[in-house]
């Protein structure tokens, strides 16, 4: 755990905020590679990047946390603390959400086609996401239940865990997101689809991956609703997640005769 990198003066680098940028930045790599794969311009998916899904999904997180913790964490604070995302408090469900209305706005200014786009955004939001818990790591939050078994890890005496032996539910996700973004580009560049499956495929996958993530996590309790008293917060969200992933893998089933997303195009040829 090391929230603060360095200070010098009244300088201080944060952890999480500079694993946060990472993240971005790989995530943008890796999207401009697999569009250029699929003849995409690798300079317009970076302009998606950024600003739009940057904007978009750190509004997006920022507005959900605040929302979720107002009274715990925000209530009479001032409005810098509100602002204050370098610290962390970012839920990654409501970055997706407001990553996903930014990025299509983005898209359509660009001229870009929609699902083949979205396809190419995914396999970099697996990634970036990698760095996200990380950074969670870093700043001790997101931590896990207590733990063990041999490779459980211990955060300082004065953390909220106080030193005791919990999961490395951080870890655990990020290795998962890694797996998924591998699996990912595994599946566009060697499987038929139709545009837009790829996008699905990442929702019901990371949906999945939320679920089990889950009950490591032990940084809250489990909720007494909506389902019986046994999901949390990020389970129940998966739920609609992961049925949105499923109706978009259906309505984007190719048909006779529509193109799939394994032969290299221009932007030109791809439907939305």
């Amino acid at each position: 755990m090391k929230p603060i990198l360095f200070e010098l003066g009244a300088f201080r680098l944060h952890s999480f905020g500079l694993l946060v940028a990472m993240g971005f930045l790989a995530g943008s790599w890796v999207a401009s590679r697999r569009g250029r794969a699929m003849g995409l311009d690798p300079q317009s998916l970076q302009d998606i990047v950024f600003p739009w899904l940057l904007v978009g999904g750190l509004l997006g997180a920022r507005i959900l946390y605040v929302i979720s913790y107002w009274q715990r964490d925000f209530a009479g604070q001032p409005l810098g603390e509100v602002l204050a995302i370098w610290k962390g408090g970012l839920v990654f469900y409501g970055g997706l959400v407001g990553a996903t209305l930014a990025g299509i706005v983005g898209i359509r200014r660009k001229g870009l086609p929609l699902w083949a786009t979205a396809d190419c955004l995914s396999i970099g939001v697996a990634l970036g996401h990698v760095f996200g818990r990380l950074a969670c790591l870093l700043n001790g939050c997101c931590f896990g239940r207590a733990c063990t078994l041999p490779w459980a890890i211990r955060f300082p005496p004065d953390h909220v865990t106080h030193g005791a032996p919990v999961h490395a539910a951080q870890l655990y996700e990020a290795g998962l997101n890694l797996l998924l973004c591998g699996g990912l580009i595994a599946w566009q560049s060697r499987r038929p689809h139709g545009r837009g499956q790829i996008f699905a495929l990442y929702l019901m996958a990371y949906a999945a991956i939320r679920s089990v993530s889950e009950y490591f996590r032990g940084d809250y309790a489990v909720q007494s609703a909506p389902v019986a008293g046994v999901f949390t917060p990020g389970q129940s969200t998966s739920l609609w997640i992961f049925a949105a992933g499923v109706a978009l893998w259906m309505a984007r089933r190719p048909t006779t005769g529509s193109p799939t997303g394994l032969s290299p195009a221009s932007p030109a040829s791809h439907g939305t």
